[in-house]
């Protein structure tokens, strides 16, 4: 079945249409949500939340891009919205900042499971902000507006993240590296 064939049996709200679509993209869309959750079962609470906007919002598809990404927009925005119900989204603390640069080899040795975890440990708002700028494609200017933010703030919560990240890639580094 076609995503066209799907959104149109979604629309007509045909069950099996509905189940085809979250059996085809939950694992998708659970990736998403998890990167902007702390843990597991709050990725699965915003996964069914998004599906329902999904469902609810399905007719206005209009097929202008892939179906795919409209839906990991839909869940990364209510990933947002949690996140901001909870109001989590403001300040984080300051972690110490590192100039090291990063050893490649390092960075090859990580699977995607290792580099998701590593990601989580970040605080909210660095975790969030690097969500939407590295991997959803948002601009700082739309990051600034979906969050309530100066634009500068979260050039400053990318910059931020990333001198975690690094920090906490190289401490797993090291721990390869004491592992042999």
């Amino acid at each position: 079945m076609t995503d066209e064939e799907l959104v149109k049996g979604c629309i007509k709200e045909n069950r099996s249409s509905q189940d085809m679509l979250y059996n085809i993209y939950a694992g998708k869309l659970m990736t998403v949500c998890y990167r902007y959750m702390e843990n597991r079962m709050d990725a699965e609470d915003v996964l069914q939340e998004g599906f329902i906007k999904i469902f609810d919002n399905i007719s206005k598809f209009r097929f202008h891009g892939s179906l795919e990404g409209w839906m990991k927009r839909i869940m990364a925005n209510t990933s947002i919205n949690r996140l901001r119900k909870k109001d989590l989204l403001k300040g984080t603390q300051d972690p110490n900042m590192i100039d090291t640069p990063i050893n490649e080899s390092i960075i090859e040795k990580l699977d995607g499971e290792t580099l998701i975890g590593i990601i989580q440990k970040l605080p909210v708002g660095y975790r969030t902000v690097f969500n939407m700028f590295a991997i959803e494609g948002y601009s700082h200017k739309e990051i600034a507006q979906e969050l309530g933010i100066e634009e500068v703030s979260s050039r400053t919560q990318l910059s931020k993240a990333k001198k975690v990240l690094q920090k906490q890639i190289l401490e797993f580094g090291g721990f390869i590296e004491n592992e042999f």
